[in-house]
């Protein structure tokens, strides 16, 4: 089955994790990074997911994920019933999506189910092909993100290829990429035409700039970019514009 491409903005966004093993922090993690509100679902947690519970920065439901978990109370869902964490009900907003992230075949077709029912979007780890998306392999300098899917046949390959890059794109990827949206931002500003962009950040990218960035031939860079834009534009001054908002 072939698959859309799609880059999701899930900042803010209430997602839920059913799974508190291997598979399941790693989605978590992902989703917390991206800014996502993660709620976990699971009798027991990893370590790693148990630290980053305890700062707060995730929230867990200590018990099995029953029926109902994905419907939403405002007024009662972030507060503890009498009994405790038996009655608190998993998400305090209106679910985005839903991962099924456990060891049991049953309790993963369970949440599907929920989720086609509820309308949420849902992944499967396990049995990838049945659910609404799938979460591929990825490799990320700062804002460059690079994903590698097999559309769910061969998660293997897809991590042999996912290292293949990690190999080749190094940081100064990250580097390059805020130094052209600063570049970016600063040509809009000034009221060039946004078409007339594309030659130039042709110019500069096809000039050298990834390997003088990875070298640290920062003058070399200063002369690129005034061959390639005029006068005003240089790597520490770009830089320095990347870190205001």
């Amino acid at each position: 089955m072939r698959s859309y491409p799609v880059n999701l903005h899930v900042q803010d966004r209430f997602c839920v994790v059913v799974g508190g093993g291997e598979v399941g922090t790693r989605k978590a993690l992902r989703l917390m990074r991206c800014g996502a509100r993660v709620t976990v679902i699971s009798p027991a947690t990893t370590p790693v997911l148990k630290s980053v519970i305890d700062s707060g920065d995730v929230r867990w439901l200590p018990r099995a994920f029953r029926s109902g978990d994905l419907i939403v109370q405002p007024d009662t869902a972030s507060k503890p019933s009498p009994e405790g964490t038996e009655g608190l009900l998993p998400v305090p907003g209106a679910v985005f999506m839903v991962i099924a992230a456990t060891d049991q075949a049953p309790v993963n077709a369970a949440v599907l189910a929920e989720a086609r029912r509820t309308g949420i979007l849902c992944s499967v780890a396990d049995q990838p092909e049945t659910g609404d998306f799938t979460l591929p392999a990825m490799v990320s300098r700062g804002d460059l993100i690079v994903t590698v899917s097999t559309s769910g046949k061969s998660p293997a390959l897809a991590r042999r290829l996912r290292k293949d890059l990690e190999a080749q794109l190094g940081e100064e990827y990250d580097v390059a990429l805020r130094l052209l949206g600063a570049l970016r931002r600063k040509l809009l500003r000034e009221g060039h035409d946004p078409d007339a962009h594309k030659v130039q950040f042709r110019r500069v990218i096809d000039g050298g700039l990834i390997s003088l960035i990875r070298e640290e031939r920062f003058r070399e860079v200063d002369q690129l970019l005034m061959e390639s834009l005029g006068e005003g534009y240089t790597f520490e001054s770009l830089m320095k514009a990347a870190l205001r908002p």
